[in-house]
């Protein structure tokens, strides 16, 4: 804590917290144990508070089983950290048991990618600023461009990415997240139930492409198969470009574009509004920058100073990180969610019936990807990916956007 505070140490503060962490030790997967447990919890004088689940999901139903022996258990909350499941059959029967036990509104999903402060701010460039929420339409978007790129490999991870893969790791929950966010209508009202149907009318208009192989480009990294945990055989992709279309009236016609994946050249995660160009000009984007940066640019044409009548791009940033106050008191995304949780405050967590949406077009899509005998392309790492992800885009006309910051 002292080296990764973002506010200064202190040894009062810090103690009066410690003393309030215990570490209660016992065999989760031992249904004898829990009783003990329960025994603590009494002696304490604990009656209420949050179990989070942060393990794999098969030990989901031993846990939940167990605290069925603690004392009022099944009035408490329930944190269930990603994955959520490991097949969807599964995770259903997984889900209907934990909402059975603790009851729906007690069970949190949480995705920490929805506790980000760029991802939370996006209600507010669409919905606050005129300018934006009138242009935010197929009429003055050409297409809109999702980006979660990471310079790290699969660490130590490898049993559980070689199961997965990039379109179960990060595009069936954080980006399909970030896209219905991106692509919803305005809720009408701030009640989380109204943002919750927004974005899953936003999952369930996603239209399976028809041409899976000009829709979908999967990769490897060189070496992938020699990481710790790997099949030596492993066709798990390490990279995914999709191009994917909302069958809705606002987004007729426009692509959204998705990119992810391990060991590549620059560590970023961002999202690019491309506007329709006016002729003779650049394409207007806005850009926001959800890491490492945060921030928010804006490039828009103007005339080239002087006797040139040449049109001339040019941004304006914003960097939120670079400020110190912001970075003091903004919460970081676990922070921000945890206290929600706490508050009851379920806005920002995902449900299941979007979960099960995304799960099952994912299942689709990979189906459909192995029926064609498609197989992931080998890329270099330190690269940009496999060269199809440029051809992806280059078939109607698009590039990926460069969304590196003007204030670095």
């Amino acid at each position: 804590m002292r080296k990764f505070a973002r506010v200064r140490f202190d040894d009062e503060i810090y103690d009066r917290f410690a003393g309030r962490v215990v570490y209660y030790r016992m065999d989760f997967t031992n249904a004898g144990e829990y009783p003990a447990l329960s025994d603590f919890y009494e002696a304490h004088g604990i009656g209420s508070g949050i179990f989070y689940f942060a393990v794999a999901p098969r030990f989901f139903r031993a846990i939940t089983e167990g605290l069925g022996q603690v004392r009022g258990a099944a009035g408490w909350k329930v944190i269930l950290e990603k994955p959520f499941g490991e097949e969807l059959e599964d995770a259903r029967e997984l889900s209907a048991r934990l909402e059975s036990f603790f009851t729906p509104e007690r069970v949190y999903r949480i995705d920490h990618y929805l506790g980000k402060e760029m991802i939370r701010g996006i209600q507010t460039l669409r919905f606050s600023n005129p300018i934006f929420a009138r242009a935010w339409n197929a009429e003055a978007v050409e297409c809109v461009q999702i980006l979660a790129d990471e310079t790290v490999g699969v660490e130590t991870r490898g049993g559980y990415y070689d199961h997965s893969g990039a379109l179960r790791d990060m595009v069936q929950n954080h980006l399909f997240q970030i896209l219905s966010i991106l692509a919803m209508e305005a809720p009408a009202d701030a009640d989380p139930e109204r943002l919750h149907d927004a974005q899953l009318a936003v999952l369930r208009a996603l239209r399976q492409p028809e041409d899976i192989a000009g829709a979908l480009v999967l990769g490897q990294y060189e070496h992938y198969r020699t990481e710790p945990q790997v099949k030596p055989d492993s066709r798990t992709e390490t990279y995914a470009a999709l191009r994917l279309f909302v069958d809705t009236a606002r987004w007729k016609g426009v692509p959204f574009y998705i990119r992810t994946g391990k060991r590549l050249r620059r560590r970023e995660m961002a999202v690019t509004i491309v506007f329709r160009a006016a002729e003779g000009a650049e394409s207007c984007l806005l850009t926001l920058r959800i890491q490492p940066e945060e921030g928010v640019s804006l490039r828009f044409n103007i005339k080239t100073p002087g006797q040139s009548d040449a049109v001339l791009p040019v941004t304006m940033d914003y960097c939120q990180s670079c400020m110190i106050r912001a970075q003091q008191n903004t919460p970081e995304a676990y922070e921000r969610l945890l206290t929600a949780c706490m508050r009851g405050e379920r806005a920002w967590f995902s449900q299941w019936d979007q979960i099960e949406t995304c799960w099952r077009f994912i299942d689709a899509l990979k189906s459909a990807y192995a029926a064609a005998g498609l197989a992931p392309e080998t890329y270099a790492p330190g690269s940009d990916g496999p060269a199809g992800a440029d051809a992806l885009l280059a078939r109607l006309g698009h590039r990926w956007e460069d969304t590196e910051p003007a204030f670095e």
